[in-house]
């Protein structure tokens, strides 16, 4: 038995979500928020059989799309009230996962 921790952009959760239920998988869901851009991102526990795992892999794949968001170089509160941000192009989405072996599993 594994479990597969996913991490998503929360744009993508709902469609991850769904997708994971149509396909027959156990899943739970996670409010998280990432260190990097500190936006929220929700994190998905997946118990699954050794044999479903790239099955749950290629859902999460193909509904955590990755693309281009403008951010700010700095945060307005790190440079006081006035000024003016430059926006750069910062890559999000798609998903980070973690794919572990579970040595007991117990429903109750």
């Amino acid at each position: 038995m594994k479990l597969i921790i996913a991490i998503v952009n929360n744009d993508d959760s709902s469609a991850v979500q769904s997708a994971l239920v149509d396909g027959g998988y156990f899943v739970t869901k996670m409010a998280t928020s990432g260190g990097f851009l500190k936006k929220g991102n929700t994190t998905f526990l997946i118990g699954t059989d050794d044999a479903k795992v790239e099955g749950a892999l290629t859902i999460i794949k193909e509904n955590a799309k990755k693309r281009v968001e403008k951010e700010p170089t700095v945060t307005p509160t790190e440079m006081g009230d006035i000024f003016t941000p430059i926006m750069v192009d910062v890559l999000v989405g798609g998903a980070t996962v973690f794919v572990v072996n579970v040595d007991r599993f117990e429903k109750m």
